[in-house]
């Protein structure tokens, strides 16, 4: 199945020069998404135990990967979301900062996790969740997205190697 053609670019969205990938269409399609989440739960081949959701987007594929691989799935928050201890990281966007949190008791040092975002950019977002899991001393064995905007290199930003994604943009 043709992914690409359930992902709809929409131009200067946010702000001007920016062409947005909207995932919406995807979801929308049962078997789109199916074959989203089953093409990814097959590239996986690290042994792991936690799937890390980022919010928002990063919930939908997270959970669904959690579900069919049975898996944990742990959420990472924008802040002031959880009701528990968190460890907090702050991080730099176009615009200013945001801060992350993770609960405190939701990974330890024996777990092994993947980190789950629709789109990778710039890795500002998924570098601070690498910190957030860094700081519980879990281990990350990979990290997964539907969407690898390759051109924009934030893949350099990670210090995770591996690298999972369904569609790549030059």
């Amino acid at each position: 199945m043709d992914l690409d053609k359930f992902i709809r670019t929409i131009p200067d969205f946010p702000k001007t020069g920016i062409n947005f990938k909207d995932i919406t269409p995807l979801l929308n399609h049962a078997e789109a998404f199916q074959f989203a989440i089953d093409n990814l739960a097959k590239q996986i081949t690290q042994d792991f135990d936690v799937v890390v959701g980022i919010e928002s987007r990063g919930f939908i594929f997270g959970a669904a990967l959690a579900y069919k691989l049975n898996k944990r799935f742990v959420p990472v928050r924008k802040r002031n979301k959880l009701p528990a201890e968190v460890h907090r990281t702050e991080y730099k966007l176009e615009y200013g900062s945001d801060i992350l949190e993770i609960h405190k008791d939701a990974l330890s040092p024996q777990d092994k996790v993947i980190i789950v975002d629709d789109l990778l950019a710039t890795g500002g977002t998924v570098s601070a969740v690498e910190k957030l899991v860094a700081l519980s001393e879990a281990d990350i064995k990979a990290i997964v997205f539907l969407i690898h905007l390759e051109f924009l290199m934030g893949h350099q930003k990670l210090k995770c190697p591996n690298i999972v994604s369904l569609l790549r943009y030059n």
